[in-house]
């Protein structure tokens, strides 16, 4: 459906509206409020999550868990370094950075550089509206010409509606889970991991299954096997053991942002071929500490002849369900087909996230979305979605442009430099097709 009436003076209207409030949306109201602090025009905007405050992968905040990457990679540095949204400056006003100077480290814990982000969101809560769940983005035409977009958000069951010039879809990524798998009470994805151990303290636990073979799941069978020392964690996995992730000088240059542009450039065999070199930066890969800490644990209780750690490795899930009272999984072994029958008190699988598919929230405007031959969004450099000649605004993505983009699509190393680009690009194609349009500044809470 389409609307009439480009000038609606009930509805507000925004150069940009941000759908979801992660860690690079975050990063593009830093950018758009440095902007405007600094330049004599305005960028207005305004961004609505869904969750209730901020919160960024909270079912893996373990204590003792520490980053992947580098906390110089942080919401500004790569692209301002002399910001005041930095994770060292963070650490000035908690009163930590000679701490944090004399730890000799690049690898903040993961819950710190999650207190870093709310305590950036915070400096920013102004352009934000929590607990506001976009339920349909619908086009606003001014003759032929699709002039804005209008994004309605649900919040405390009533139905708000902004006015958008650019749209920037920051809507996360989703829990992955095999095909024909439920979740339920005592099978869950790796996400819920927290809020699922708390449940079960007090409990005679006797024995979990974790199936995957990358840093979650070794997170997630390390915790287990720590908060539950009565019971068995028999992780499960294809590969022979778990593998290290390859964090090398000249392997991470694949998230330098030079190399988005080599990426974005190469043709589609070299894409696939690089995705495949560099697949061990990221993608069911361990932090070789993890890989050690586990090894001994396996090593001591082999001495000791008690073996709760317990290894599938080479093996498969073949059938994972739910007996009313515990979870029966059959195991089978690559290498023989030996199957092993775990009955478990839950079974954790930690396969991984997808990116959300924005295109269900577009409505009318998907069929303005271009496609590739393999049925893939098509996106500019700039991660504008590619889109028919009618549509006069931006529809920027955040996630989801691995196969234009590379391995750095929906991670933290290159999100400051991204959301630099993105920006450029809103004010670069306001200056060349301004609208005669006024944008209120009002905004809503």
């Amino acid at each position: 459906m389409s609307r009439a009436g480009a000038e609606d003076s009930q509805v507000p209207v925004y150069d940009v509206v941000g759908v979801g409030f992660g860690p690079s949306n975050l990063a593009l109201a830093i950018a758009l409020a440095e902007h405007n602090a600094g330049s004599g025009e305005t960028v207005t905007a305004h961004f609505l999550e869904r969750q209730p405050r901020f919160g960024w992968h909270r079912g893996m905040l373990i204590d003792t868990a520490t980053m992947q990457v580098s906390f110089l990679k942080d919401l500004v540095t790569m692209r301002n370094p002399a910001s005041a949204y930095t994770f060292l400056n963070y650490l000035h006003e908690k009163g930590r950075l000679v701490d944090f100077i004399n730890h000799k480290t690049l690898f903040p814990l993961r819950v710190e550089f999650h207190d870093y982000f709310e305590w950036a969101a915070a400096k920013v809560d102004d352009l934000v509206s929590y607990g506001s769940e976009v339920v349909s983005v619908e086009p606003v035409r001014d003759g032929d010409e699709i002039a804005f977009f209008d994004v309605r958000a649900e919040a405390d069951g009533e139905i708000t509606e902004l006015r958008a010039r650019n749209l920037v879809l920051g809507t996360g990524l989703r829990a992955k889970l095999p095909d024909g798998v439920v979740a339920g009470e005592r099978i869950w994805h790796n996400s819920e991991l927290l809020r699922r151990v708390e449940s079960l303290r007090g409990t005679d636990a006797r024995r979990f299954v974790v199936i995957g073979a990358g840093q979650s799941a070794a997170e997630v069978a390390a915790l287990l096997h720590d908060e539950f020392p009565r019971a068995e964690v028999c992780a499960v996995f294809a590969r022979y053991g778990y593998s290290p992730a390859d964090d090398s000088a000249f392997a991470n240059r694949i998230f330098d942002p030079e190399a988005v542009d080599s990426f974005y450039a190469a043709s589609e065999p070299v894409k696939e071929r690089l995705m495949r070199y560099h697949g061990a930066t990221n993608y069911s890969a361990v932090d070789l500490d993890l890989i050690d800490e586990l090894y001994r644990r396996r090593y001591q209780e082999k001495v000791l002849g008690v073996e709760r750690l317990r290894l599938f490795n080479v093996s498969r899930p073949i059938e994972v369900a739910d007996q009313g009272t515990h979870v029966r999984a059959t195991v089978e072994s690559l290498a023989t087909g030996e199957r092993s029958v775990l009955d478990a008190d839950a079974v954790v699988y930690a396969t991984g996230y997808h990116p959300a598919d924005p295109v269900p929230l577009l409505g009318g405007l998907a069929g303005e979305c271009r496609r590739d031959g393999q049925g893939r969004l098509k996106i500019e450099r700039d991660y504008r979605i590619t889109t028919g000649p009618a549509v006069r605004g931006g529809l920027y993505l955040q996630g989801g442009t691995e196969h234009t983009h590379g391995i750095t699509s929906s991670l933290l190393s290159n999100t400051a430099v991204r959301v630099g680009e993105i920006l450029k690009s809103i004010v670069d194609r306001r200056a060349v097709g301004s609208d005669p349009v006024e944008y209120a500044v009002s905004g809503i809470r």
